[in-house]
């Protein structure tokens, strides 16, 4: 993907600024409606069914988050995605900790069955939970089996792309090495540090930027998730080192990439994004 591509996409979510409907968990709501700001979009949360129908018709994107998953909010996500999906808005799923439980699993699987998603962002081990109906997890961290390699890269790259394929959905594995793809063309993505998986969070807080560049650039659906993956890495990045001058923590850390996303120009974007097209 060329510079101009990236720095016009997020351009566009800066001049645009959509509307994000993120149903979302309540450990991270609070983040993710700030990282949606800070991107240049605008955040609404509302997962009572009585109105995420309506909710999700005034917005540009529509984001769920299943990660403190709870019977009262199934029907609201279902409401919600089938409504973005009439309007033709992008709609992102997050299945945060599918093949922790059979709850988590089996609630995924009927969202998917229900909705045509726009892009599917997890950790390796989610989306293998996806491709097989059922898996594993620690948590809702990725397995370390599951980790994406140099050594692996070609493999994982062909998963993907083939369950992409199979779900008519951009499909994100983000990890140490991030692989976003369709059913045609892979993005590689090196951009992000260890940081990131130190703090509560950056994974909800992605899926929602995910939404927000997509509901910026409608049909170029590939090209918006690659380029919010990459965003959000180089955040990390600048975050941890401004963490490290300052002597300071996780805390700190959370704080500065939110700080980061707000102050990406054009300029940092294009001199640091790490994404290679294979």
């Amino acid at each position: 993907m060329t510079n101009e591509k990236l720095t016009r996409i997020l351009e566009t979510v800066r001049k645009t600024g959509p509307l994000v409907h993120c149903i979302t968990n309540y450990v991270t709501v609070n983040d993710v409606a700030n990282i949606v700001l800070a991107c240049g979009a605008s955040p609404i949360m509302a997962d009572d069914k009585a109105e995420a129908a309506c909710i999700t018709a005034l917005c540009s994107a529509t984001y769920i988050n299943i990660g403190t998953l709870n019977a009262r909010t199934v029907d609201s996500m279902l409401l919600a995605g089938k409504t973005a999906e009439e309007l033709h808005h992008p709609v992102v799923l997050d299945p945060v900790g599918a093949g922790a439980s059979p709850f988590r699993t089996e609630t995924v699987g009927r969202l998917m069955n229900s909705i045509q998603f726009t892009v599917i962002r997890g950790n390796m081990s989610e989306i293998k939970t996806i491709a097989q109906g059922g898996g594993t997890t620690k948590g809702v961290d990725a397995d370390a089996a599951d980790t994406v390699t140099e050594e692996n890269l070609d493999d994982a790259v062909g998963f993907v792309r083939k369950l992409a394929g199979r779900t008519g959905s951009v499909v994100a594995v983000t990890g140490a090495i991030d692989i976003i793809s369709d059913a045609d063309r892979t993005y590689v993505c090196r951009n992000g540090h260890p940081m990131l998986r130190s703090i509560t969070g950056s994974g909800c807080m992605l899926g929602a930027v995910v939404a927000a560049f997509c509901g910026a650039n409608p049909g170029r659906t590939l090209e918006a998730a690659a380029a919010a993956v990459s965003a959000m890495g180089l955040c990390g990045e600048r975050a941890y080192r401004k963490t490290a001058a300052a002597g300071a923590g996780t805390g700190s850390f959370r704080a500065y990439l939110i700080d980061e996303m707000s102050l990406l120009t054009p300029q940092f974007f294009a001199e640091g994004c790490r994404i290679e097209e294979r």
